[in-house]
């Protein structure tokens, strides 16, 4: 306890990357940022979410329903861990959530775990995901050979 830690070069690189992919949506600069074999894991489903391309999915398509998105403070674990503090609104529910993020040698982010709360806000985005692409991404997990969404 008391230490300090500094992300490592390469996954420093990769989180500037990850805080201009937020101010600018562009799918493209999120994709070079993960790895091919990354495992998303969701607040509101039991089971681990593999792969770029479902990650990019819900990266991609949270963005989009969170509104009014902010970083508070980050806190870095080691020299590839680090963890984001946010804030958003989804409609009337305010929300905070952590982005738990672990990178490779390369800097590619190789975990990525949230956290939210308040649980009436986790709904309110669960439905909104649901509906935007639910059966796409169980489509992508099912093919992934991961077990169902729930």
């Amino acid at each position: 306890m008391g230490e300090n830690h500094a992300l490592a070069a390469l996954p420093q690189r990769t989180l500037d990357g990850w805080h201009r992919f937020i101010a600018s949506a562009d799918r493209d600069l999120l994709a070079s940022l993960l790895s091919e074999h990354i495992v998303f894991r969701s607040p509101f489903l039991q089971s681990p979410i593999p792969g770029r391309t479902a990650t990019l999915l819900v990266l991609t398509t949270v963005i989009q329903i969170f509104e009014n998105f902010r970083y508070h403070r980050t806190f870095v674990a080691g020299s590839h861990d680090v963890a984001l503090e946010f804030a958003a609104n989804i409609g009337k529910w305010q929300l905070k959530g952590v982005d738990l993020i672990k990178f490779n040698e390369a800097g590619e982010m190789i975990e990525f775990e949230v956290m939210i709360r308040p649980i009436k806000a986790l709904q309110a985005l669960g439905e909104e995901m649901g509906n935007r692409i639910g059966p796409q991404l169980a489509r992508l997990k099912e093919a992934a050979g991961a077990q169902p969404l729930l």
